[in-house]
């Protein structure tokens, strides 16, 4: 099994509001989490502004390399218990692949989505994809160059000499 290692820098909240009137002044964490179900929550914010909310921090989060989506959820903690301000799903292909190497420093807002689907502030943060995780050995170093044919074929095609990396 494979998958990516990210390095999520939660940065801030805009706009975010417990109710229509109400805006979160503090007390908001961010809760991080992959296809996989592995999750990450920040810190709780505990100096804020009237619906702005920085937390600067650097989350490790796992990405199997078949999840489609990143999802980050925003709560707040109230006098009744957690509350949910606002969701956002990144689809991955914002962050992986093209032509944008690994390790590449990807700075992202999204807005959030309360529970009625109704916009409720935005999410800033960066993302750094690390290198694939690779769980079993495997040797990078060595090219193959052609395609082995068991038996000549006339005209079959096969291109050799070509240099192409290989996990065999």
């Amino acid at each position: 099994m494979m998958s990516r290692t990210l390095e999520v820098t939660v940065i801030s909240g805009e706009d975010l509001r417990v109710s229509r009137s109400l805006p979160v002044k503090k007390n908001a964490f961010v809760t991080v989490r992959a296809d996989s179900g592995d999750a990450q929550n920040t810190g709780m914010e505990k100096q804020g502004g009237e619906g702005y909310v920085a937390w600067n921090q650097k989350l490790t989060v796992h990405l199997p390399m078949h999840a489609h989506y990143l999802t980050l959820e925003v709560q707040c903690k109230t006098f009744s218990g957690k509350k949910c301000i606002g969701v956002a799903r990144i689809p991955t292909s914002d962050f992986v692949g093209g032509m944008l190497p690994e390790n590449y420093l990807h700075f992202l807002s999204y807005r959030l989505r309360d529970s009625h689907g109704e916009r409720n502030g935005i999410i800033n943060i960066s993302i750094v994809v690390k290198e694939p995780a690779i769980t079993r050995v495997t040797d990078y170093s060595r090219p193959c160059t052609g395609v082995h044919l068991p038996v000549p074929v006339p005209n079959s095609g096969a291109v050799t000499g070509i240099p192409v990396w290989t996990t065999w």
